[in-house]
């Protein structure tokens, strides 16, 4: 009986890899949602410090730049204690609408907010909010139902508690919302160092949110630009 059962599991699993289609995101079919990163919320974000939270919020909104990407922004109540949303992410996106609703807990349910998003004609979607389990995930759902690719920026959503994140990543993911970190949504539009936006517009980007790989890029060009072997550094490579 067991081995029948290792049999079957086998094929099912066989069948599953089979019929799985690797969606890419693309950039010329991708829209960004900034939604409800606002002052008053990010004080109730726990499964972050407030320093990394605030660097991916700001990289989250960046993506649009870097990448021409149409950029549409909303809050959610912000002459309420949920607060405004910081003038870094509203300068980055100075001609992006705003939608500023003042009920409505699930942005799909203001029609403004829908309309700004169908209107950029993209049927790819990458979002980030405040909170998980509610603003990213109820957005995130509703997107999908409505037949949209999701793709729900990680590490600029943000909650009060990791249990919290995850029964809300778990969910999302249930519904096929693509679940990706900053650096791979960053590597799959880009798809090709060689590209543009690549190396010349990507390095800086990174050398700003992401400081991991930018000491990694920065020892490198150092050592191209400045460095000699030292006695038995050779043999290391």
């Amino acid at each position: 009986m067991k081995a029948h059962r290792l049999i079957l599991s086998a094929c099912i699993a066989a069948v599953v890899a089979k019929a799985y289609t690797f969606e890419r995101l693309d950039k010329n079919n991708a829209v960004l949602l900034v939604v409800d990163h606002q002052i008053g919320l990010a004080q109730l974000v726990r499964d972050f410090t407030p320093t990394e939270f605030w660097n991916n919020v700001l990289a989250h909104a960046a993506l649009g730049n870097l990448f021409n990407l149409p950029t549409v922004m909303t809050t959610s109540a912000e002459t309420g204690p949920n607060g405004y949303l910081p003038r870094e992410i509203v300068e980055m996106h100075p001609n992006a609408p705003l939608i500023r609703r003042n009920g409505e807990v699930n942005a799909w349910d203001n029609p403004e907010f829908r309309a700004a998003v169908e209107a950029t004609g993209k049927r790819q979607v990458i979002l980030a909010g405040i909170v998980t389990e509610v603003c990213t995930a109820f957005l995130a759902l509703s997107l999908r139902e409505a037949g949209y690719s999701v793709w729900a920026n990680t590490d600029a959503s943000g909650t009060f508690t990791p249990r919290l994140a995850d029964e809300a990543n778990r969910r999302m993911e249930q519904a096929g919302v693509h679940l990706m970190g900053m650096f791979g949504i960053v590597g799959d539009l880009m798809r090709d160092w060689r590209n543009t936006p690549g190396g010349a517009e990507v390095f800086p980007y990174l050398d700003t949110y992401l400081k991991a790989f930018s000491i990694t890029a920065r020892a490198h060009g150092g050592a191209v630009e400045n460095g000699t072997m030292v006695p038995g550094e050779a043999e290391l490579i």
